[in-house]
């Protein structure tokens, strides 16, 4: 649908790229910063500053500085993003690209952009009300990773338990994400505040 409307879309699948969740000393390259005293933050700061990022960290941080718009498609596991997605944040998003100390929430590094976070869930949309509104959920995902970072943060796409409705549903949930892909663009960001997630 956003190729339709001409826009340019780029796709890290990050099972099939075998994207590596874990941060690690791998992903420096050369000297380290203090190798008396390993810091995975410090270390890969001192390496953004110098070019020192690994290849992998170097590509998707390419395709976000490009990026008009960032979408994350996920299954809601255990009320959070799979590890793998929540790595590719932890080792994507670090100091000096996405964020720094003094540059953060509506002065963080990536002013310009927004997101949508759109995800599947195992249970109803009943099963979750009877347990509280599911933005607490996202208040770690959207404001704490996104916002923190200077992205505006768009309304969640949520398909509440594709595998358990009707072929008729899941197309109904398809069509619904396609309608809504084709006025994005006129769509306001959220309030990134503790009364949206919480009130």
């Amino acid at each position: 649908e956003l190729t339709k409307q001409g826009c340019s879309v780029t796709v890290s699948d990050l099972y099939a790229m075998q994207f590596e969740p874990r941060a690690t000393r791998n992903d420096i390259v050369g000297h380290l910063h203090n190798p008396e005293a390993f810091n995975y933050g410090v270390e890969t700061w001192e390496a953004y500053k110098r070019g020192g990022l690994s290849k992998d960290l170097v590509e998707e941080q390419k395709k976000v500085q490009e990026a008009d718009l960032l979408i994350f498609q996920f299954p809601l596991f255990w009320f959070n993003m799979p590890a793998i997605l929540k790595g590719w944040m932890d080792r994507v998003l670090v100091r000096g690209f996405a964020y720094d100390v003094s540059k953060a929430y509506d002065g963080g590094l990536l002013q310009g952009k927004l997101c949508l976070f759109s995800f599947t869930t195992g249970g109803s949309k009943e099963k979750y009300a009877t347990r509280g509104d599911i933005r607490y959920l996202l208040w770690p995902m959207q404001h704490g990773i996104m916002h923190f970072c200077g992205v505006k943060v768009l309304e969640p796409h949520i398909c509440y338990a594709p595998e358990s409705v009707s072929e008729e549903k899941r197309k109904e949930m398809l069509t619904a994400w396609t309608q809504r892909l084709k006025t994005l663009w006129k769509e306001e960001p959220i309030d990134c505040s503790p009364e949206w997630y919480f009130k």
